[in-house]
């Protein structure tokens, strides 16, 4: 697990994923036959082998913010989020403001409680209520912030009882399992080209691009997806459940699943006895949605590991399922060639 401690505990918000891009590329440096980076920032490895050409993504970025404006009067940050929030998950949290030569550390305030008025505590929280603190002078913040630097979360990745936790799970967890499913391959039945993408929780664009990197056949993104098997939440409403092992996606709002690759999954779990669950998710996508557009198109599926708290910095996720997302995307790559894609 060092190694998904490393990817979860770096920085990289959209646009700014070069220190998570190049512990992927170390991890990977030995497992493939060359490692490049695009003008996208897209980390792009190839092995060669025999078989239909099979691309396989994960997203290298992380929500986050940049600082959008710097208070020369109180020293406050104001602060441009980069991906989706829900604002009640950000009151009293810790930041690193990353600066041209240092890393600030922070916190993100808002008006207390004390002192709102009826109204005010009536009104929903909006991330325009809140600013970063870095406990400094006026007059140093505003000769060591630019507006445009990166701020990220902070919180150290953690295990508890039979569960992984932290934040950057989505999708570091991906970059993890795909490292590890080429690590334990025996035999590769396909021609792999493996990607970081690059600004995915702003638009999947690094896979707009990375699509016509190996001129894929298939095209698997490795992401996490919800698990709402929550207190109050109605059984038809988990999406998926921690513990319930690898979800293969049918369906989000950005692609559907190639049915012939949704089949070819639950056989090989099957067959492996690696545990799985069917996923549609309401709201929400993956590389997939960018990855079966590129050129003439790709078939395409997305495997999920499931994840309590998304978009939070207690991102929570299950031994058994990471280990089985891990199976069975290693069982697939030693068995792609006997895909038949017609529907």
């Amino acid at each position: 697990m060092e190694l998904l401690k490393r990817l979860s505990e770096a920085p990289g918000v959209p646009g700014y994923e070069s220190e998570v891009r190049r512990i992927v590329a170390e991890a990977l440096g030995k497992l493939v036959d060359d490692v490049k980076t695009d003008s996208l920032g897209n980390l792009i490895a190839h092995k060669a082998g025999p078989g239909p050409r099979v691309l396989v993504a994960a997203h290298m970025d992380e929500i986050g913010f940049l600082v959008r404006f710097v208070d020369t009067k109180t020293g406050f940050l104001r602060i441009e989020p980069l991906g989706g929030f829900d604002p009640r998950t950000l009151i009293a949290q810790r930041v690193v403001v990353h600066t041209q030569d240092a890393k600030l550390p922070g916190c993100i305030g808002s008006k207390p409680i004390h002192i709102l008025t009826e109204d005010e505590r009536k009104k929903p929280l909006l991330l325009k209520d809140l600013f970063v603190d870095v406990g400094l002078p006026a007059e140093s913040v505003a000769e060591r912030v630019q507006v445009g630097d990166m701020v990220t979360l902070q919180q150290a990745f953690t295990t508890f009882g039979e569960v992984v936790s932290g934040k950057a799970l989505d999708d570091r967890a991906g970059l993890y399992a795909m490292i590890e499913a080429v690590r334990r391959v025996s035999e590769l039945d396909c021609d792999l080209t493996l990607v970081g993408t690059t600004q995915e929780e702003v638009g999947l664009r690094g896979a707009h691009v990375a699509g016509y990197a190996g001129r894929p056949d298939i095209a698997v993104a490795l992401d996490v997806t919800v698990a709402v098997d929550l207190p109050q939440v109605q059984e038809h409403e988990h999406v998926t459940r921690l513990g319930g092992g690898v979800a293969i996606k049918l369906k989000d709002s950005a692609s559907i699943s190639h049915p012939a690759l949704v089949r070819a999954m639950r056989k090989l779990a099957d067959e492996r006895d690696i545990p799985f669950q069917m996923e549609i998710l309401p709201r929400g996508g993956t590389d997939a949605g960018a990855l079966q557009l590129a050129q003439e198109g790709a078939a395409v599926i997305t495997l999920s590991l499931p994840v309590r708290y998304v978009h939070s910095v207690v991102e929570t996720a299950h031994t058994r399922d990471l280990e089985a997302w891990i199976a069975l995307l290693a069982a697939f790559l030693e068995t792609a060639g006997s895909v038949e894609l017609a529907r």
